[in-house]
């Protein structure tokens, strides 16, 4: 859908504990730089873990997706940013193909907002209910 952000997040030497929620920063092809939802496993050998995705089903739609990811790949779910509303060149996360994409705000019509990815050159509407706060995981931290 859409290609890789400008932006990269990298973990820290956080280590994650089991049952943690987290978020998973993916490498797939065409969805390259969106974070999706999951739950921590188990931890492996060489910082590895084993997750569940929380909004990634298997083919067939039985049970959730679990991959083994490195811990570059994983951070922590970033705090909750209430907002009312949002203004044009606001950088947000909008929620959509069940993962969160880094765009920002261009225009507003009296429901939704106009996002804008740079990566992607593409642009869509979302409601308020689908956009969060966009915040960098930085050495331990979020800014």
């Amino acid at each position: 859908m859409r290609s890789p952000t400008s932006h990269k997040e990298k973990a820290s030497s956080t280590l994650f504990q089991r049952g943690d929620r987290v978020e998973i920063l993916s490498d797939e092809e065409g969805f390259e730089g969106s974070y999706y939802p999951a739950t921590i496993i188990t931890w492996l050998v060489d910082e590895d873990y084993i997750i569940r995705y929380k909004t990634l089903v298997n083919e067939g739609g039985f049970g959730h997706v679990r991959e083994v990811v490195s811990a570059d790949q994983i951070r922590p779910i970033p705090p909750n940013v209430v907002v009312e509303g949002f203004s044009v060149g606001d950088e947000v996360d909008a929620y959509d193909n069940d993962g969160w994409w880094f765009g920002k705000i261009i225009g507003k019509n009296e429901s939704k907002y106009l996002v804008y990815f740079e990566a992607s050159e593409e642009e869509n509407a979302y409601p308020l209910s689908s956009l969060r706060v966009h915040q960098e995981w930085v050495d331990g931290g979020w800014v």
